[in-house]
């Protein structure tokens, strides 16, 4: 089985996934990590010098990709993937792949974020907690859709990342 982790940037689809691979014995698989290693550049180089198009392109090739895989692994998706394409669609018809939403509410992410917005570009310009509030509250409202199609929702304001991957283990 293949676990796809959905969520807004600072939702926990790394960590969780992290978890989740050692108490499963799986590998974990972040798709823009996967990104970098077969492009041979950063997100934000491949941004830079060959566009958005272009990276969203080689997100859905490589998104569909790993979903043929044929082992079990667990694999975290950028906040924007489902959003575009038929990336979410691809998740869903998926044979053997289960998708899991890590719910978070716009202050726990407005909070979380602000306090690492340097190490996230398409954040790091905000200059204030409010301001990053309005900013997340707007584009999650734009996201929530693709978002919530996933097979599963899990909330993960007032748990522990531990108390999310026992929940999603129970899932299964």
């Amino acid at each position: 089985m293949i676990i796809v982790l959905i969520g807004y940037m600072g939702s926990g689809k790394s960590s969780i996934g992290r978890r989740l691979a050692k108490k499963t014995g799986n590998t974990l698989i972040d798709l823009d990590d996967y990104i970098v290693e077969k492009e041979a550049a950063s997100v934000k180089e491949i941004f830079k010098s060959k566009g958005e198009i272009y990276f969203r392109k080689k997100e859905t090739e490589y998104l569909s990709e790993l979903l043929k895989l044929e082992h079990d692994f667990i694999l975290a998706l950028g906040g924007g993937t489902p959003c575009f394409g038929n990336n979410m669609d691809m998740v869903l018809e998926a044979p053997n792949v289960k998708s899991i939403y890590l719910k978070s509410s716009i202050p726990k992410l407005a909070k979380k974020l602000f306090k690492k917005k340097a190490k996230r570009p398409l954040i790091a310009h905000i200059p204030s907690e409010n301001e990053m509030l309005e900013f997340i509250g707007k584009h999650l409202f734009e996201r929530i859709p693709f978002y919530s199609k996933a097979e599963y929702q899990i909330v993960t304001d007032g748990k522990t990342k531990d108390e999310v991957t026992e929940e999603i283990l129970k899932l299964f």
